[in-house]
């Protein structure tokens, strides 16, 4: 079975960049499911976003408001999340790795501080000795310098890119840019590479509906 053919789309904004992807989705997707939820996806997905910044008017106007606290919340609280079996959220993952204390995202500031040129600030949110049943679905990121901008490299098992897809988005740009201003850089190129980008069945003609509004 030949592998699938990987998706590569580039737009200037996150918003944007959501819509494009959930056009595809929605033009090219095939059927799939995710825990017995029937959805459409387009596999090996690769989305560019030249200028990643948070504030983005789309999201703002087509955003569910509860969905963006929630991931925001996800990102910043270091509560254990419910709706997820209990499971770390990511700002345990990424600021208190597997609750040892260890700020990963501090360690990568540090990283490019010392060696500016350095290809291997990366790390993981994937907790393996305790992400037995929950596996987040970001999973590893990659930090780097290019001229004076800081570059952003994300990997994802799945992103739901009907009415959720535009929260991952917000906070990692959010992310970006922390790191950016940390290390004194302008913040550069956003890349994201998702295994799934899918939209649920039951959010297919909502996403229809924002899509067409948004042109």
């Amino acid at each position: 079975m030949l592998a699938p053919t990987i998706t590569c789309l580039r737009r200037p904004t996150i918003g944007e960049a959501w819509l494009a992807v959930a056009e595809c989705i929605l033009a090219d997707g095939t059927p799939g499911s995710w825990d017995g939820k029937p959805l459409r996806e387009i596999l090996a997905a690769v989305l560019e976003v030249d200028s990643p910044a948070v504030a983005d008017p789309i999201i703002a106007r087509h955003a569910d408001p509860e969905r963006l606290a929630w991931m925001h919340a996800n990102f910043t609280d270091h509560s254990r999340v419910a709706e997820l079996g209990e499971a770390d959220s990511y700002a345990t993952r990424l600021y208190d790795y597997a609750r040892t204390g260890r700020d990963q995202i501090a360690w990568v500031v540090e990283r490019i501080k010392a060696d500016p040129a350095t290809r291997n600030a990366t790390i993981t949110t994937f907790q393996p000795l305790t992400d037995t049943s929950y596996v987040p679905c970001v999973s590893l990121l990659d930090f780097w310098l290019a001229g004076d901008a800081l570059q952003l490299g994300v990997y994802a098992h799945g992103i739901d890119f009907g009415t959720k897809g535009y929260a991952n988005l917000v906070e990692l740009a959010a992310l970006q840019h922390h790191v950016a201003d940390a290390v004194g850089a302008a913040v550069g190129t956003f890349t994201f590479t998702i295994k799934s980008a899918h939209i649920y069945d039951t959010e297919l003609d909502l996403m229809r509906d924002i899509c067409r509004a948004a042109r």
